[in-house]
């Protein structure tokens, strides 16, 4: 939504920046959006801060806007002065904060994009006043952000939680980060893709396949595609017609959504957990069974409380939004 009129209240930028795109916009008292702005990622350092420094002056001229924040698809210092390394950015320890502060005379604070998210949902979503919220963000890998007593916890260095890589498959699929069997190869929309590939192949070893005719996954609308072609969004599509190779494949992300979660459970003991990313929408193919998985396989099941299990409340403005609140609270004298 855009516009020129000036609402009340303190008016903060949230940007999101990721490999592909820029979003940027004005978040209000209430999380809405105002106004937006998007922009392709450049690829060096010079031109991305221009980019940035163009989207937040743009916006601050139509807009009493009090600060900025940016939600950064990479890996921030635990003190969120400097971008450490962002794989598809051009940033690698850059001060970027200070940098875009000096330069436009406007405060410009920065989180890694699934904390700002994971802000979002605790201090107005799904994982409102939870005294420790777990936000899962299921997209192309996993990304995971935690709230401890209303603090973000980012660990030692800024890189926690790293929940996606951790190994669930000793020796299984290969991931880019360059380990084998993370949870992320088998619970991301990359993952939904490659199960359906396997699926359609008749990969005797998966346990899935006995349950699907071979006249089933021939007729199913994923075989026609190249399997370069294939992605979690259409396998999300393709299970919400019925069709029972992609229903297969949303069965397994369940199954490893609920032993990845179990875990989750067990390590960090989190009142709720909180489902976002892209895969979100397509929950009611995933979630219920999840939850009963999780059920049965926490450390003490039956005798202890679970985690509430729950879809964000944000989608894919979280990150947004949440990186405007952290820009905000930065307002607030502590």
């Amino acid at each position: 939504m855009t516009g020129t009129a000036s609402p009340g209240g303190i008016l903060t930028i949230g940007i999101d920046i990721g490999g592909t795109s820029v979003r940027a916009a004005v978040i209000d008292e209430n999380c809405e959006i105002v106004a937006s702005r998007r922009a392709y990622t450049p690829r060096t350092v010079a031109d991305t801060d221009d980019v940035l420094s163009g989207l937040i002056s743009e916006l601050a001229a139509e807009y009493p806007v009090s600060a900025a924040g940016l939600a950064v698809a990479g890996f921030v210092s635990t003190d969120r002065s400097r971008v450490m390394f962002a794989p598809h950015l051009a940033w690698r320890g850059d001060p970027v904060p200070a940098r875009l502060t000096e330069r436009l005379g406007l405060p410009v604070v920065m989180d890694h994009d699934v904390n700002s998210a994971a802000w979002a949902e605790y201090i107005a979503g799904a994982g409102q006043g939870s005294p420790v919220a777990l936000l899962v963000a299921l997209g192309t890998g996993i990304g995971a952000g935690l709230v401890i007593d209303g603090v973000v916890y980012r660990g030692a260095h800024g890189v926690a939680p790293e929940l996606g890589h951790v190994v669930v498959v000793p020796g299984g699929r290969p991931c880019p980060c360059g380990k084998r069997g993370c949870w992320e190869r088998y619970c991301s929309g990359t993952a939904l893709a490659q199960t359906a590939l396997e699926l359609l192949a008749g990969n005797e070893s998966d346990p899935l396949l006995p349950l699907i005719a071979v006249s089933d996954r021939a007729a199913s609308p994923l075989a026609a595609l190249a399997p370069g072609a294939i992605t979690g969004t259409m396998v999300a599509a393709a299970a919400a017609a019925g069709d029972q190779v992609a229903l297969g494949a949303m069965a397994d992300l369940s199954r490893w959504l609920g032993v990845g979660l179990a875990m989750a459970t067990d390590i960090l003991d989190p009142e709720v957990i909180v489902i976002g990313g892209g895969v979100a929408a397509a929950a009611p193919w995933y979630l219920p069974a999840a939850r009963q998985d999780l059920s049965s396989a926490i450390t003490g099941a039956g005798h202890r409380p679970e985690p509430r299990v729950v879809v964000a409340q944000f989608g894919d403005r979280a990150g947004i939004i949440g990186a405007a609140l952290l820009a905000r609270a930065a307002l607030v004298p502590h």
